[in-house]
């Protein structure tokens, strides 16, 4: 079976409190999008390995067993009796984006495993064994849009449809490495939360929703923020940048022009879902 793990986008993001584990509680607001990798899981017949693992496309720049679809795939051995597994995974989402492409591939793995071999795990259970895997990993389980806290892993359906919405993405030939990203903000709870601010029209989100990683990501890497502007120039209603970054997105009520952005830029852009 092929299958097509999406991205997700943040709208709005809030660093709210530095645990004493390390971590940061955030809230924020995941979005499916429907920027994909391609997914094929097939089960061969005569092998004695755990799995064969395929990868295409963009670079997957890890070992096998360090890929978040090996860790999913040995997680689901963990509880159930699984034959052998082939995976082919064909990247395109962006790594190092704050799209959550590697957080996809992983719960797609687990839900079409379980799918096809009719395993007796529920949504429940499949979601608290992505958690495992990555904080946003869960939300694509069910895949629908969803308000997010604690970790990023503590979700709660959000009734927010966007389905007119034309998104231009945006990503440029930098990545910003999460833990670096959290390392330059300083945590505090907003004024107005993103639950009451998504309730307003879009029009009205500009000055509103804000990613607290942006402060610092545009003055490390300039261009992110550059980007954001000049989605504005080109008449975005609401631009954004997505979790740490680099990606940048901006919503628009007619179809954008994706020409004219630098060359080594990744540059999508899709009805939103």
């Amino acid at each position: 079976m092929i299958v097509y793990p999406n991205a997700k986008i943040n709208l709005g993001l809030d660093i709210t409190n530095k645990r004493s584990d390390g971590y940061h509680d955030i809230e924020t607001l995941f979005y499916p999008i429907a920027l994909s990798d391609g997914l094929e899981v097939v089960f061969p017949q005569n092998c004695d390995a755990p799995y064969v693992w395929e990868a295409s496309g963009n670079a997957v720049d890890c070992p096998p067993e360090k890929n978040l679809c090996i860790k999913a795939l040995m997680k689901l051995r963990e509880v159930r009796d699984i034959p052998a597994v082939g995976l082919h995974l064909h990247k395109v989402v962006p790594t190092g984006a704050g799209l959550g492409g590697g957080s996809s591939d992983a719960a797609f793995v687990i839900s079409t495993i379980c799918n096809l071999l009719k395993l007796d795990l529920s949504a429940e259970e499949q979601k608290r064994m992505a958690a495992g895997i990555g904080a946003d990993c869960a939300f694509f389980i069910d895949n629908r849009p969803a308000f997010a806290s604690g970790i990023g892993d503590v979700l709660t359906p959000a009734d927010l449809d966007l389905s007119n919405w034309w998104i231009l993405l945006v990503k440029p030939d930098v990545s910003v490495p999460t833990k670096t990203a959290y390392s330059k903000v300083r945590p505090q709870k907003p004024l107005t939360s993103i639950t009451e601010i998504v309730k307003r029209p879009v029009a009205e989100w500009r000055g509103l929703l804000k990613n607290d990683f942006e402060e610092s990501v545009f003055a490390e890497y300039p261009v992110v923020g550059e980007i954001k502007d000049e989605l504005y120039r080109r008449g975005a209603v609401y631009a954004s940048m997505s979790g740490s970054g680099s990606s940048v997105f901006g919503l628009f009520e007619a179809e954008p022009a994706m020409s004219g952005f630098a060359e080594e830029f990744f540059v999508w852009k899709g009805k939103m879902m």
